[in-house]
């Protein structure tokens, strides 16, 4: 909704101070980012920083100039007390165009015993005090959630004309916090601010956005969806890309960073910080409106199943606390019981009901007899779906629905074929219209027809290598598909037509139209 349907709510913003410059792309082939330093930044945090710091020496010769590896032996010098060599490096890594906000994200309890060097204080008081973000999450016809990590505790406010809010940052949150807009008009362009202690922070470009329509309210709607967000810097002009066609929300829809490391927070952290970090990431979040999910690489590691008890293992709950500590949900599932990352929300007239298809999981098998949501995430699903009112009601996993999707593997909802069928024929029973199923996991973008003998056929859109390189081959079953480079989809709503449309789009890297497929909502169902 970057269209300007009312007046723009004026607010003058400060003198423009450009986000934290990175390395340009260099042409070539990406470099595999997102398992290597991660790896190493555990072995650091457990205890093996010198075996670490051998790899990384030996890595610095053969990959040289790469700010990340400067970053990681800064982290094992500052573990293994070799004060000298833990400032080199991080001088090093800032030369070579790392954001110095780095370094105050952290893990902060590394870098600690750095803080009273001269040379590394200088790098900390470089930094502003607004380390990550402004993220735009849950935008609704009244309101707007903001996301922010400060470099200290601090009181953050968002101003858009003459509305304003605060929330304060705390360690106990990792310097995070939501700062929540009320009293918003619908349909309407606010530019805003940010304030952190008083001071007015700088941002170029200057950040707005668009409140939704009036619920119910007809017309057009555009949103971009993905997973497969591997920290790759070759392709992290990806989110430059997405921010260049103005949709009206994001749907971040699991794998959105890889840890794979769901006992060892300060890995989680480091993976989230890496991504936070990015100038192209800030400006596309800054404005446009983002709704997330976890798959199996961000909640716990491939593949995994996290069973139906809520405490075991162990690591589940918190690891759900630090998702939430990164991004601005409508809501996260039932609150703290049960826990989990389940929401809904409408944009206009089109329904959104996003899955947790990890935490309560059951292990496939092969007869499909296992659940995956669980049964109190079932019976929500239920219940949202009988009062979805929206013209189209857009149904989020993040793992396929259409079977042979991924041949031999229980991972996508071929393994919990029963409970699939069970949500299917629910919609058939209830007389449901105008359901369009969409997905990610899977390292392409494509297009799928579910046949339902005695009812009406279901589409599937999928897409899951936004930033990724490793690639999966396009399906045969499919009705096309696009794996040749990264890509997200885009979906463009018209609920205004006589016949209201749905259009998926697959869109590359470099904003080119890989494939189409535009459906009637006559086509639809009841």
């Amino acid at each position: 909704m970057k269209r300007c349907l009312a007046p723009l709510a004026v607010l003058a913003l400060a003198a423009p101070l450009c986000l934290a410059q990175q390395p340009e792309r260099k042409e070539g082939r990406p470099r595999e980012e997102k398992k290597y330093h991660r790896e190493l930044m555990t072995q650091i945090v457990k205890g093996g920083a010198e075996k670490a710091a051998a790899e990384l020496e030996a890595d610095a010769v053969r990959n040289p100039g790469d700010p990340e590896t400067d970053f990681c032996l800064a982290a094992a010098y500052a573990k293994l007390g070799d004060r000298a060599k833990a400032v080199a490096h991080a001088k090093a890594a800032v030369a070579r165009g790392l954001d110095a906000g780095r370094f105050a994200a952290g893990p902060r309890a590394i870098f600690a015993p750095l803080a009273e060097d001269p040379e590394f204080k200088a790098i900390l008081d470089a930094v502003p005090p607004l380390v990550h973000g402004p993220l735009l999450g849950a935008v609704t016809p009244s309101s707007a959630k903001f996301w922010v990590r400060t470099k200290a505790a601090a009181e953050v406010t968002i101003r858009a004309g003459d509305i304003s809010a605060s929330a304060r940052t705390r360690p106990e949150t990792d310097f995070t916090a939501v700062v929540e807009l009320a009293g918003l008009s619908p349909a309407t362009r606010y530019a805003y601010a940010v304030e952190v202690g008083g001071e007015k922070i700088a941002l170029d470009p200057a950040p707005a956005f668009t409140t939704p329509r009036a619920p119910g309210a007809k017309g057009k709607l555009s949103i971009a969806f993905g997973g497969g967000a591997g920290y790759t810097p070759f392709f992290e002009h990806m989110w430059d890309t997405i921010r260049a066609q103005e949709v009206d929300a994001f749907l971040a829809m699991g794998d959105n960073v890889y840890i794979d490391t769901p006992e060892v927070p300060e890995t989680q952290r480091y993976c989230y910080y890496r991504r936070q970090s990015r100038p192209e990431w800030r400006r596309f979040t800054a404005g446009t409106p983002v709704f997330s999910i976890y798959d199996d690489h961000d909640f716990g590691d491939n593949d995994c199943h996290g069973g139906p008890d809520i405490e075991l293992p162990t690591w589940k709950r918190p690891v759900v606390q630090l998702f939430r500590e990164n991004w601005a949900n409508a809501y996260y599932a039932g609150g703290e019981d049960p826990p989990g990352c389940w929401q809904h929300f409408s944009l206009g007239d089109i329904d959104f009901i996003m899955l947790d298809t990890r935490y309560y999981r059951e292990k496939p098998k092969k007869d499909g007899s296992t659940s995956m949501l669980g049964p109190v995430q079932v019976a929500w699903l239920k219940d949202r779906l009988r009062e979805a009112k929206g013209t189209f009601k857009v149904l989020v996993s993040s793992v396929p629905w259409a079977m042979g999707t991924k041949p031999g593997s229980l991972d996508t909802w071929d393994g919990h074929s029963a409970e699939r069928a069970e949500i299917f024929d629910f919609i058939a029973k209830e007389k449901i219209g105008g359901i369009v199923l969409i997905s990610a996991d899977r390292h392409r973008s494509d297009a799928w027809k579910i046949e339902r003998p005695g009812a009406y056929d279901l589409y599937e859109f999928s897409s899951s290598r936004l930033t990724n390189i490793h690639t999966h081959p396009v399906m045969k079953a499919s009705l096309f598909g696009f794996n040749q480079a990264c890509s997200f989809g885009r979906i463009d709503f018209d609920t205004a037509a006589d016949d209201p449309a749905v259009t998926y789009r697959i869109i590359d890297i470099d904003g080119h139209e890989q494939g189409k497929l535009e459906l009637k909502r006559s086509q639809l169902g009841f």
